[in-house]
C-alpha cells in the first residue's frame, strides 16, 4: 500500500497542527493528527445540501448560509441545487482551508465551488454571522468539525447548544430550514432544535454513495421567523 503524502501543513493557534495528505487518489485533512474528513466520503455531505436547500428558489432569488467549508463538496451541491438567482455565503473558520480550497490540490475536487460568482467566501465563526443577521436566510447549512456528537473542539459546542440554535432561528426567514451534519446520533441535539421552534426530521445517507458507513442528517423546518 502507498504511503501517505503530506501535501500541505500549517501549525494554528487555539487548533493544532492541520495537514492534508493524500494517498493515491484520496486527500485526507487531518487535525492533530485526527482524521477531519475524507474525499472519498462526501455522499451525506452531498445529502445535506439537497436536504437543506430543498425549499430554496431553483429560479429568482433567495440566500443560503453554509458553515463549514470542508473539501467544497456542501458548497457545489448547493450550486448544483438552487437557482442562478441565490446568493451561497459560505463561512469557514481557518483561512488555511479557505486557501487550501483555492489552491491546485483542493480545488479540483468538487469543481472549485469558490470560483462560482453566486458564491461569497467569509472567514470567520459561523456562529457569529449567523448572530449578526435576522430573518435573512432560506437555509443555513452547518457541517462544523464532527457535528453536534462528535466535536474535535470543545469551542464548537456553543454553535450546537440552545444560544447557536437560537441564532440560526433568528437568522432564517419564514419557513427557513436549517439543515445539520452530524458523524452520529445526538438525540439531546435534536430535542434542543425542538426548544428553538425547529420541526425535525432526521436522515441517515450512506457517507460514500450506496455503501459504507452512515451520518446522521437532522433537517429543522421553522415554521415562523425569529425577529
Amino acid at each position: 500500500m502507498k504511503p501517505w503524502e503530506t501535501l500541505e501543513s500549517a501549525n494554528l493557534p487555539d487548533v493544532g497542527e492541520l495537514t492534508l495528505v493524500r494517498r493515491g487518489d484520496e486527500y485526507v485533512l487531518r487535525v492533530r493528527g485526527q482524521t477531519l474528513m475524507s474525499s472519498r466520503m462526501h455522499g451525506s455531505e452531498e445529502a445535506l445540501a439537497k436536504a437543506g436547500c430543498a425549499g430554496v428558489v431553483t429560479s429568482g432569488t433567495g440566500r443560503v448560509l453554509v458553515g463549514g467549508l470542508g473539501f467544497g463538496y456542501t458548497a457545489r451541491a448547493v450550486l448544483d441545487t438552487v437557482g442562478p438567482g441565490v446568493r451561497v455565503s459560505v463561512v469557514e473558520l481557518l483561512p488555511t482551508v479557505v486557501a487550501w480550497n483555492r489552491g491546485p490540490h483542493l480545488a479540483p475536487l468538487a469543481g472549485a465551488p469558490l470560483e462560482d460568482k453566486r458564491v461569497t467566501v467569509i472567514e470567520g465563526d459561523v456562529g457569529d454571522v449567523m448572530a449578526h443577521h435576522s430573518a435573512t436566510f432560506d437555509a443555513i447549512l452547518l457541517d462544523v468539525d464532527n457535528g453536534p456528537s462528535a466535536l474535535t473542539h470543545p469551542d464548537n459546542q456553543g454553535l450546537y447548544g440552545l444560544p447557536g440554535l437560537s441564532n440560526a432561528a433568528r437568522a432564517l426567514r419564514s419557513g427557513g430550514t436549517l439543515a445539520v451534519w452530524s458523524a452520529g446520533p445526538a438525540p439531546a441535539f435534536e430535542r434542543r432544535m425542538e426548544k428553538c421552534g425547529f420541526t425535525v426530521e432526521v436522515l441517515h445517507p450512506h457517507a460514500h454513495g450506496t455503501k459504507g458507513p452512515r451520518h446522521v442528517l437532522f433537517i429543522g423546518k421553522l415554521g415562523r421567523s425569529r425577529r
